[in-house]
């Protein structure tokens, strides 16, 4: 927090710690879980392609601190009813989602979830999900209907300072080859995203919003890198959490082998054999 506060010095927008939340963000028990669904993916490609392939596994570099660019709501959040969206706001909706008809070959953005009807998404996942519904992206899926929203004004580039402070003494520690330097930017930013929701760590910031906003965008960051390496004619056969994706195919032709955050790093490689249906 030290550090946030002072990238934050000179800031346009300020952090505000502890605004009131609605009940939809709060746990029902002390180790239960509130009503958002960040939509985080556990898909594997089923049915696989018939053949024996190579597979490689990648490791996608700083997903969180890549996730902290996100749009985050800046003030108290204010309900609104309809079937509305402004870009200008950000927060937690209510969606009925639509049909998904790909998960042969590209997995729900919505994620693992198997549970029909209405549910709470962040601002990543109802982006997500309109974005496929346009042209660009082939009218993938039709766009999800809004019924009722928990929104402030927001700005992409609230942690902006912040993360490239991060970003850029992650890259000095491994131009100086310093893995412990490194390893304690990569709980820096863990850590930073995981206890503004509510921990005992850190009672200067309780943001559960922004806590599964910035899940969410990492999230949909994967799933964006999944639709790249599919549209660029390779076959993606597994895609979890924030950072691990499996490919079939050439993907240095798609994706940079680095450690930089926009890189991707080997964690496997392994052969798959399926038999002709």
């Amino acid at each position: 927090m030290a550090l946030l506060d002072s990238c934050r010095i000179g800031a346009r927008y300020d952090v505000i710690g502890h605004p009131p939340l609605p009940d939809i963000l709060r746990k029902k028990t002390s180790r239960g879980a509130d009503e958002i669904w960040e939509a985080r993916p556990r898909w594997n490609r089923d049915p696989m392609p018939p053949g024996t392939h190579e597979v490689t596994a990648l490791d996608i570099n700083g997903a969180y601190l890549s996730a902290l660019k996100t749009h985050l709501p800046l003030g108290t959040l204010e309900r609104s009813t309809g079937n509305i969206h402004s870009n200008r706001r950000a927060g937690i909706h209510l969606i009925t989602p639509p049909e998904w008809d790909h998960g042969t070959y590209l997995p729900n953005p919505l994620g693992a979830r198997e549970e029909p009807g209405p549910l709470w998404v962040t601002e990543p996942t109802l982006r997500l999900l309109q974005r496929l519904a346009n042209e660009k992206y082939g009218h993938l899926c039709e766009p999800p209907v809004i019924h009722e929203s928990f929104t402030s004004g927001s700005t992409e580039y609230l942690f902006e300072k912040f993360r490239q402070v991060l970003r850029d003494a992650r890259e000095k520690s491994i131009t100086e080859n310093d893995e412990i330097t490194l390893e304690y930017v990569k709980s820096m930013y863990s850590k930073f995203v995981s206890t503004m929701g509510e921990s005992n760590f850190n009672r200067e910031l309780y943001r559960p919003d922004w806590m599964h906003i910035i899940r969410s965008q990492a999230f949909a960051n994967l799933w964006l890198k999944v639709h790249k390496a599919h549209t660029a004619g390779l076959t993606p056969v597994r895609a979890m959490g924030t950072d691990e994706l499996h490919i079939i195919g050439n993907w240095r032709t798609v994706f940079t082998e680095g450690r930089g955050v926009s890189d991707v790093k080997v964690k496997d490689v392994y052969t798959t054999t399926t038999q002709e249906p």
